[in-house]
């Protein structure tokens, strides 16, 4: 059988905090991957979906690559290491600077190392006030890959994205489509809700609190009248970082639950009732136990 579209997978890599899954969501067409100021807040392999006339793309959003520190760390180091020898094409996102760091260094180590094509993808140009700058950052980074194509974006203002998918395209096999075209992501809505709950805790809590939160749902129940009832936990790792979660008369805990439900219901597309409540696990991110109940299974690397 001759396929006359393209099917194939891209993954998306770079170090913390450069823009990857707001490029994902925004290429997406919808927020999957949650977003944050904070470094590290992707966790997990994240599969969203692209489709139009040329075929279909599946992204893998993976954790950013940097040196671990803990459990946890190791965990995400693998699962985006791992993901590069399974795709089809790689985007390594970088911002626009022409000082090449430890940080990418080690990416160009790892990158170097696969057959897959890579794309270089300069974020953020946005923040370039004279254009032509561009070209210098190109030079920079031109002679550390061998890449098959360097397109510079802006995830944040939809800037050259158009140019970006049809490289991504030009480096997909002809093959079946793998989802249906409505489909955008393989993420169960537990785990969706899951993230949403993170990504607020972490755009709302202090610096310190952040890397030591995961969020569990207790229970997802539809009513007869079709409003969810969802319970969640928040997980952090000390006394005083549980009262901070809280706060004064539970008014961050009502914050975080306010703007995470708002964002669930316009997913879901439903009224939404969320409870949260604040649990204290010592040092989870170093416990596989712990980290298995979390979702994060260093057997699935």
């Amino acid at each position: 059988m001759e396929y006359t579209k393209k099917s194939g997978f891209a993954t998306l890599v770079g170090r913390p905090n450069v823009g990857k899954s707001t490029l994902m969501n925004h290429l997406i067409g919808q927020k999957i991957a949650i977003t944050s100021d904070k470094p590290q807040t992707t966790r997990n392999r994240i599969q969203t979906v692209y489709t139009d006339e040329r075929g279909q793309i599946i992204f893998l959003d993976t954790p950013g690559i940097h040196k671990a520190k803990n459990k946890l760390g190791e965990y995400m180091v693998n699962v985006a290491e791992h993901t590069l020898k399974e795709v089809d094409v790689i985007l390594w996102l970088v911002e626009p600077t022409t000082f090449i760091g430890a940080g990418e260094r080690h990416i160009a180590e790892q990158l170097n190392r696969v057959k897959t094509p890579v794309i270089l993808v300069i974020n953020k140009i946005d923040t370039v006030k004279n254009q032509d700058e561009i070209l210098t950052f190109i030079n920079a980074y031109k002679d550390i890959c061998p890449f098959a194509e360097i397109v510079p974006v802006s995830a944040l203002r939809k800037r050259n994205t158009d140019v970006l998918l049809e490289q991504i395209f030009k480096y997909l096999p002809y093959g079946p489509q793998y989802y249906d075209e409505d489909t955008v992501t393989d993420q169960p809505m537990r785990q969706i809700a899951a993230e949403l709950i993170r990504e607020k805790a972490l755009r709302l809590l202090s610096d310190e609190i952040p890397h030591g939160i995961a969020v569990t749902i207790e229970k997802m129940t539809e009513r007869e009248n079709g409003i969810m009832d969802i319970e969640a936990s928040i997980i952090c790792e000390k006394d005083s970082h549980k009262g901070i979660i809280i706060g004064k008369g539970g008014s961050m805990l009502k914050k975080i639950g306010s703007a995470a439900r708002r964002e669930i219901e316009d997913m879901m597309e439903t009224q939404v009732n969320l409870q949260l409540w604040v649990k204290v696990r010592r040092e989870w991110r170093d416990s596989e136990i712990y980290m298995k109940n979390y979702g994060y299974d260093a057997k699935d690397v």
